[in-house]
Order: structure tokens, then C-alpha cells, then sequence
């Protein structure tokens, strides 16, 4: 599933062809995604403009005078632009669910094979819509910092990765990211939360946002199906430092890296550096 550096890659891709563009039209060819896509949104969102593109944890967010549109790219997802006079515009192919169409000829186009993503209108502020309001801060703000999460973390008996992956929490700290990020901080992810010091948590903080910005800064990773908004993949998976690399020798140590399940996801690390 793209996690939140794949989507911050498509917001940072998208955002320039379509801030302060009028839509035109809407075409829907599929709704039937993890959620219906919102009846009429052709009627709502045809004549309104782009005030502004961001993204909150893994749903980018297109704001229009009168509310959002909420995307999730799900486990396959992906958006693409498209420019006044590419051809490929009239040749949507088999998995293109949704084209948003601009004024000037842009086309913005939803893919998903799978189907888990969702493209959804809410009119009202985006921090009242259902799915984000309960949602932990972003890991790249200052509000997340040392003191947070060791106040957050201290009370919790399960396992630090799972913490880490739990959005009331920390947003946007996926399976891949939370391995790498506790790698370079040297904690077990099996150790549990409350077990990790105020000094680590503090390494810990900056090992996520070092981990992150480094991929964002390389397109994010490509496992199966993301790309970004011009169709192409990441590439942070090569400079993965533990995830993926069971039974091959950790880059600090020698070691060989440890597979296990924690939450039913797998869970990569070096027994020797973390601990």
C-alpha cells in the first residue's frame, strides 16, 4: 500500500498542473471503489477551483470553495496528470476509474486496479471529516517531537512498531518506514512501547523523519504498483537497510537480518544492533 511518502510524491507532482484550475467536467466510469465515489460529484465539483492541494497522513486533499475532495490510492492507486494535447487522454485504459477534467485542458486521472482506494466529497473543513479527525500528528511537524511520543508510548505494553504504525498515534508511519526507522534508532520493534526511554524516543524522532524525508527526496518505494504522477516508480527501496532483507547480513554489523510477524505484517531487524 503506498505509504506516506508515495503519497506526498503524488501531491508534490499533482499539485502544480492543477492549483487554481477550474474543473470542467467529471467522468466516472467506475464508483464501485472501497467506497462508492460520492453520487453527482461531477454536478459538485464542475465550475469550482483548485484553492490548494496537501495531503493529511495517506489521503491527499483537493480543496474547492465549498469543501474536499478526499483521495486514498488504497493498495494500487495511483493518480496521473495529463496535459491539453496528450493523447492519451481519449484512450482511458481498463483500470482508469475516474478523469477529473480543467479548464485548461488538464486531465487528472484516478487508476486503480484493485479497487481499495476512495475518492470522496465532503463539504466542510478537513479536519471534521470522519476519517481524519482522529488522527495522530503528522511525523515531519514539530508537534511531533521527544515529549510526545514518550508521553504517548510509555503506557503502551504491545510492541514499539505497532505503535508506530497506529494513526492515533503517528500518522503515516507504514510497515516499511517503521522498520527502517527503528533500525537506524537501534530499538527492537518487539520491545515493548513503554520499555523505550525519553533519549530514544528522541532518536526515534528523528530517525522516522530522516527515513521519510529520504524517501520522498527518491520518489518513495515501488513494491508492486505505485507510481507517481508522471507514471514513474520510486526508488527508496534500494537503500532499504532491513525491510525485505531476511537471512542477508545487516550493513552495520554482519549479521544476518531476523524476520518475524508483529500485527500480521512482517517485521525485518538485525538482533545484534537493535535491541
Amino acid at each position: 500500500m503506498p505509504e506516506l511518502p508515495e503519497v506526498e510524491t503524488t501531491l508534490r507532482g499533482v499539485a502544480p498542473h492543477i492549483n487554481g484550475q477550474t474543473v470542467a467536467s467529471v467522468a466516472v466510469r467506475q464508483p464501485k471503489l472501497r467506497f462508492p465515489v460520492t453520487p453527482g460529484l461531477a454536478e459538485i465539483l464542475s465550475g469550482q477551483t483548485v484553492q490548494g492541494c496537501t495531503r493529511r497522513a495517506k489521503y491527499l486533499l483537493i480543496h474547492f470553495p465549498a469543501g474536499i475532495l478526499l483521495i486514498h490510492l488504497g493498495m494500487s492507486g495511483s493518480l496521473r496528470v495529463f496535459t491539453n494535447g496528450d493523447a492519451r487522454i481519449g484512450f482511458p485504459e481498463k483500470h482508469d476509474h475516474l478523469d477529473i477534467v480543467f479548464a485548461n485542458g488538464t486531465v487528472l486521472r484516478y487508476h486503480d486496479p484493485r479497487r481499495f482506494g476512495m475518492v470522496l466529497w465532503f463539504a466542510g473543513a478537513a479536519e471534521h471529516h470522519p476519517l481524519l479527525a482522529a488522527l495522530g500528528p503528522e511525523p515531519l511537524d514539530d508537534t511531533f517531537d521527544a515529549a510526545y511520543l514518550y508521553g504517548r508510548l510509555r503506557t503502551q505494553k504491545r510492541a514499539v512498531k505497532l505503535s508506530l504504525m497506529d494513526n492515533a498515534v503517528v500518522v503515516g508511519v507504514g510497515n516499511i518506514y517503521a522498520n527502517e526507522s527503528l533500525f537506524k534508532a537501534g530499538i527492537s520493534p518487539k520491545r515493548p512501547a513503554c520499555k523505550v526511554s525519553r533519549k530514544e524516543c528522541a532518536k526515534l524522532v528523528e530517525a522516522i523523519r530522516s527515513v521519510l524525508q529520504r524517501a520522498i527526496a527518491t520518489g518513495g518505494s515501488t513494491l508492486r504498483d505505485f507510481v507517481n504522477s508522471e507514471g514513474k516508480s520510486g526508488y527508496f527501496q534500494q537503500e532499504y537497510t532491513v525491510y525485505g532483507r531476511h537471512n542477508q547480513p545487516c550493513p552495520q554489523c554482519g549479521h544476518l537480518i531476523l524476520k518475524e510477524t508483529l500485527g500480521q505484517r512482517g517485521t525485518f531487524y538485525c538482533g545484534h544492533c537493535q535491541k
